[in-house]
């Protein structure tokens, strides 16, 4: 009994760990976030964070793995609706824009070349195939490697993105202009890998 009790409060401390890491961690990168901080916000003394994790990088490790879990698990990609994938990344951002904010210090700070997502082999596996059969299919440009067309799609949904050089939304604007950015970002991806 006692132990399921001690289980479960450290579930729940790991829990508050990993978002109060998240939060510093988007906000400040790795080299800027704080150990202290995350501590203070978690409510989960030092010691106890270095007995779950090695290190801040492991931390940040387990904090970008679970992000990006979510989102690969919650907008799944089909090739015979890219313009739809598209704006369901823009959804999952608007709700969770943190995942673009510590994909964006992961690759300042850790991969500044490369697959970013290096660590989860076969990550974007499924995705590719997907596309390759709507190629197959004749429902996809066929002439744009189906790995080259996910990075185009992605980058496209993060158009209004925290990574964006231009505007930034946010999911307290009004609904209309939501409504009227999906429905630029859909028609732009679907003219561009028509055949």
């Amino acid at each position: 009994m006692k132990t399921g009790q001690i289980t479960s409060a450290g579930e729940a401390s790991r829990r508050r760990l990993l978002d109060a890491a998240t939060t510093e961690f988007a906000a400040y990168g790795i080299a800027g976030a704080r150990i202290d901080r995350i501590s203070a916000s978690a409510n989960v003394n030092k010691a106890q964070i270095y007995k779950y994790y090695r290190s801040k990088d492991e931390l940040f490790d387990a904090v970008f793995a679970e992000h990006l879990d979510v989102i690969v698990e919650t907008v799944p990609v089909t090739g015979d609706d890219l313009p739809g994938y598209a704006v369901r990344l823009y959804d999952a951002y608007l709700l969770r824009p943190e995942l673009v904010r510590l994909a964006t210090w992961a690759r300042l700070e850790r991969t500044p070349t490369g697959d970013l997502y290096h660590f989860m082999p076969g990550h974007d596996a499924q995705k590719i195939q997907s596309i390759a059969d709507a190629q197959a299919r004749g429902l996809v440009d066929p002439g744009i490697a189906p790995a080259d067309v996910l990075a185009i799609v992605t980058t496209m949904s993060m158009t209004w993105s925290p990574a964006s050089p231009m505007y930034t939304a946010h999911k307290d604007e009004p609904e209309a202009a939501h409504k009227a950015r999906r429905t630029a970002l859909a028609l732009t991806v679907q003219r561009a890998f028509t055949p």
